[in-house]
Order: C-alpha cells, then structure tokens, then sequence
C-alpha cells in the first residue's frame, strides 16, 4: 500500500494483527474443521490411539499455545509441511466470504499493518484471499518465517520455548519437555517477530483472540487487543467482540488521519459499525 504523507500525531506506527478467529469470527466454523483434521492427523499419521486424542491435543495446545509445537516437544518425528497440509490444506475454505467492511476500515489508516499467526503461508494467503483482505497488509509473519528450514542448527537460533506446566496430581509447576517450534504464545516468537518486521513493540497495537497470546504480548510492551469477548481481562488494553469494532474503541487511530495535513489520504473512509463492545 502507498501512503501520501506519514500522520506524526498518532502514537502507533504499526498494527499486528492474529489471522485466525481474528480476522474472521470464530462462528465460521473453520477452526472446529482444523481441530478434526489435527485429531484425525494424530491417529492416521502418528499412530495415537484415538480414544487419547482429544485430551492429548487440548493439553499439548494448553501447554504450548499449537498442537504441532507439543507433539514436537514430545519427540513425534514428522514432515511440517505434510502436517500443514493435512491440517490446513483440507480445510473448507468456502464458509469465509470476502469482509467489505474490514478491507474499508483497514484501508481508511494509513498505518504499517502486519500479520503476525502460527499458521503457515499458505493458510495465511487463502485465509486473506478468501476475505478479500490481501492488499491490506505490508509484511507477514507466519510459520515459515519463524520457523525456517535449515540443515543444522547453530548458536545464532532462537531459544527454544521453555514451558513451565502443573502436574495433574499434586499441581506443583514442573517444566515440560522444550519444543523446537517457534510460536506464540511464547516470547520469544513476538521477540524473533519483533526484529525480523523491524516492529517497535512500544508503538504497536496487537490484535489476537487468544488471551495468552495477547497477555505475553502486552509483556513485551505491545499495547494489546483481545477480539472476540468485550469482558476486559488482565493485560487486555481494549476487548472487542468483533474485529469491525475497531473503529468505535480506537477512534483515536481516525483522528490522527483526520489531523493530517489536508487530509490528502486517498483511501474511502471506513464504513460505520455498530459498537457491541
């Protein structure tokens, strides 16, 4: 995206932004679909007795924010992008339809927009595609990007995610096997993002619908959003119920556009929204 002229006056010079439950809701129905296809990858692929799969794939996201990250953690020995595209490439993208309304209001601040999710490029693209949303954004961070393909690993790799978990039968913190894969909701995955999209987490608004995610976000000092629940949580800045209310609880970000020196931005102005936050 081009911009005529920067606005000095607002405080953020970037907004990072979750895919997933995010961008769309969570009532699409596309992340019930990937918990399946994840259950049905665990048994077909990696041979776990089914009866098991379910409470093994809640923990493993409970204690390290993806399934994949924790059957990684646990030692299972599989390809990524074959799991990416059992899990993702099945998916029923058809239940997402372009979003009008979020490419208006995204395209009305003329601010650096990034992604920043756990899924990998070619869910990410669809996901945007689908929606109508793929020029609404200047760089993306995903899978791939923190999670490249090397032949050995070296001193300059990031650290691995170290997990502190409770036993199920005393409830004392004990430290989880570490897991290779770089992810949210870890630190270290906003840290490596930080630097790789030259991002300033002090002048950043984050938007996610997982509260971990959005409770390490707001330690590292990213000003932090909470979408889908209007119920203000511990770390949570501002909660919207939906991505389109954005406009109601940040009109901060449209004044600094309407600030501007004769208003020279040359996208349409965002279209109203009813506030429910």
């Amino acid at each position: 995206m081009e911009y005529i002229n920067e606005i000095p006056q607002s405080k953020y010079e970037c907004l990072l932004f979750d895919v997933d439950d995010t961008l769309y809701p969570l009532s699409s129905g596309l992340s019930t679909q990937c918990t399946k296809n994840i259950r049905e990858y665990m048994v077909k692929n990696l041979h776990i007795e089914e009866s098991k799969v379910p409470e093994i794939c809640a923990q493993l996201y409970k204690d390290y924010g993806t399934t994949m990250a924790g059957l990684c953690a646990l030692g299972y020995d599989y390809d990524h992008d074959d799991y990416h595209s059992f899990v993702h490439g099945r998916l029923p993208y058809e239940y997402l339809k372009p979003d009008p309304v979020l490419k208006a209001l995204l395209h009305s601040l003329p601010i650096r927009k990034v992604i920043f999710s756990n899924a990998n490029e070619a869910h990410v693209a669809e996901v945007l595609h689908r929606l109508g949303l793929e020029d609404c954004f200047d760089d993306v961070i995903c899978f791939e990007t923190l999670n490249p393909k090397k032949t050995q690993i070296t001193d300059s790799d990031p650290p691995k995610s170290s997990v502190t978990g409770y036993d199920d039968v005393n409830k004392l913190a004990v430290v989880l096997p570490e897991s290779p894969i770089v992810c949210k909701p870890f630190e270290n995955a906003f840290q490596q993002a930080f630097k790789m999209a030259n991002i300033n987490p002090h002048k950043t608004l984050f938007f996610d619908d997982s509260i971990r995610n959005v409770q390490t976000a707001k330690l590292t000092g990213l000003t932090t959003v909470l979408v889908g629940s209007s119920q203000r949580k511990k770390g949570v800045d501002y909660a919207l119920e939906s991505i389109h209310n954005i406009r109601e609880a940040l009109p901060e970000l449209w004044e600094s556009v309407k600030k501007s020196t004769g208003g020279r931005y040359k996208r349409k102005v965002a279209i109203e929204t009813h506030v429910e936050a």
